[in-house]
């Protein structure tokens, strides 16, 4: 029997944003088996894998060579051959100086199927992200875009020095800050004005993203005093000067903040999309995952005789979701629901029933059970009152024990189970170790628990040595109990024990104003 091929997308995964990578360039991260990736595709891309890919990194750097392109091109033909479906993804598009096209031939030579999926360059997003457009109106109506890493002892160079300095009005260098001495001596040789505004621009479009500008005469002796170095672009040209007017990155408020975020995936988007849109890099970390419970069954008995209880008591969201979604599964009405008093923790877990059309008859001021309790003791006469509590399999039973002292029938049952998450703790040790990690946020003990298992550092002060420097935040005074038990410090506690307030705390702590 002749063998599967696969297919090869080559994919351009942007500039490092990993926000601007295309809706097309996202499917192939998704379905791909294996995922061939380089140093400047951005990391959070790889956490839309399949778990079962095979992750291969073939990063480069300049004088870092991890793998040759030749290795490179055969790593793509035999995984092709192989029947797998293969995304290489590389950093800005492909086609523009990616050697795509060298990768493209050797797979059209083999015989293996190939899709070429652009990305969004870095010539022309990173210096729209420093505030500076390539064309205006005001300054020129063309730009080229040039390889800067020709060798400058090269007797015949591919660049026509003498057209690109008098007759381009902006040109953007890639790969080139160790030509830069070469690149502005060149153009300045060749009647470009040695007061031409320069801009180079490092890490465009992520958390670490700095700016240096100056002009032809001095950007090289400029960029030596701020040892500025790769991967960077250079930008030369009049629209350069626009930059003191269009930034805009640099003014959001968490920008060059890359903050950890420890929730299970399914809930983690919302806290990620408020941290992008205040300017920070959220970095999913699932240190838990919520799952059906092993055995249903007594949530569906507890549903099946919804209407002989006086109260449900819901102390999260992921409680309220797995209620009614088992609920609606099984058949069930929600006029079914009506007469039965409703306690949601808080105002979160309340906005989830409000999905439903529900009102609840009680949230505490303080959202952990404790308020529950205090709060509820004199609401109603307990004795006999029968109580569902749909909640996660490892809550405390705290709840159930003192509604039970009051004289209530309580059915605690399991709706959820959390279960340990698939964070990807080497490269997090990795990120904690080069500095690159400013906050961790911890939404409950679990979360924290979870997270010092992943982590696989045992030794606390080891532990504590590689959290030098990051700020640990928690969301409320019961989370914070453990991180201190687990030994982790406990830099910011929320007084509204709610993401929002978390969100809060983080800003006050670093002296921000939304």
């Amino acid at each position: 029997m002749k063998q599967k091929v696969g297919k090869v997308y080559l994919v351009g995964a942007g500039p490092g944003d990993p926000g601007l990578i295309t809706v097309k360039g996202l499917e192939c991260i998704k379905k791909a088996e294996v995922l061939v990736y380089d140093r400047l595709a951005g990391h959070r891309l790889l956490t839309y894998a399949r778990p079962d890919a095979e992750l291969i990194f073939v990063g480069k750097g300049p004088d870092k060579h991890v793998y040759r392109q030749e290795e490179i091109n055969e790593v793509l033909k035999v995984k092709g051959l192989e029947g797998k479906i293969v995304t290489r993804l590389k950093g800005g598009d492909p086609f523009v100086f990616g050697r795509g096209g060298e990768e493209a031939e050797v797979l059209r030579e083999a015989g293996v199927p190939f899709e070429i999926v652009p990305g969004i360059t870095s010539a022309i997003s990173v210096p729209a992200y420093a505030g500076i457009p390539v064309t205006h109106r005001d300054f020129t109506s063309n730009f080229a875009v040039i390889t800067g890493n020709e060798d400058p002892t090269k007797e015949d160079s591919a660049i026509d020095w003498a057209k690109i300095s008098t007759g381009i009005g902006t040109l953007v260098f890639l790969m080139g800050m160790g030509n830069l001495p070469h690149i502005a001596a060149k153009l300045m040789e060749h009647g470009r004005s040695p007061e031409t505004p320069v801009g180079l621009i490092r890490w465009g479009t992520r958390p670490e993203q700095r700016t240096l500008t100056g002009t032809l005469a001095d950007i090289a002796q400029k960029a030596k005093e701020a040892a500025f170095q790769n991967p960077a672009i250079i930008i030369v040209g009049e629209v350069v000067k626009l930059r003191e007017k269009l930034a805009w990155l640099e003014e959001k408020p968490l920008f060059g903040k890359r903050i950890v975020v420890t929730r299970s995936r399914q809930q983690a988007s919302a806290f990620a999309a408020r941290l992008e849109e205040m300017g920070g890099e959220p970095w999913e970390f699932p240190t838990i995952d919520i799952q059906e419970p092993e055995d249903p069954a007594p949530l569906e008995e507890a549903i099946a005789k919804v209407h002989e209880y006086e109260w449900i008591i819901f102390t999260s969201p992921n409680g309220v979701q797995r209620f009614f979604e088992r609920f609606f599964a099984v058949g069930h009405d929600i006029r079914e629901l009506c007469g039965i008093r409703l306690c949601a923790i808080g105002p979160q877990t309340r906005k989830e029933l409000q999905k439903f059309g529900l009102k609840t008859d009680f949230v505490p001021e303080e959202y952990r059970a404790e308020a529950i309790i205090e709060g509820l003791k004199n609401l109603d006469d307990w004795q006999g009152r029968k109580v569902l509590l749909p909640r996660a399999d490892i809550a405390r039973k705290i709840l159930p024990e003192a509604l039970a002292s009051f004289g209530a029938q309580v059915d605690d049952v399991v709706a959820y189970r959390t279960v340990r998450g698939g964070g990807d703790a080497v490269l997090l040790r990795q990120m904690l170790q080069d500095k690159l990690i400013h906050a961790i946020t911890f939404t409950s003990s679990s979360t924290a628990r979870n997270f010092v298992d992943m982590l696989g550092v045992e030794d606390v002060a080891e532990r504590n040595a590689l959290l030098e420097g990051v700020t640990m935040a928690s969301i409320g005074p019961i989370t914070s109990d453990t991180m201190r038990e687990l030994g982790l410090p406990v830099d910011v506690e929320a007084t509204e024990y709610t993401i929002p307030g978390l969100m809060k705390a983080l800003l006050s702590h670093w002296g921000i104003h939304e």
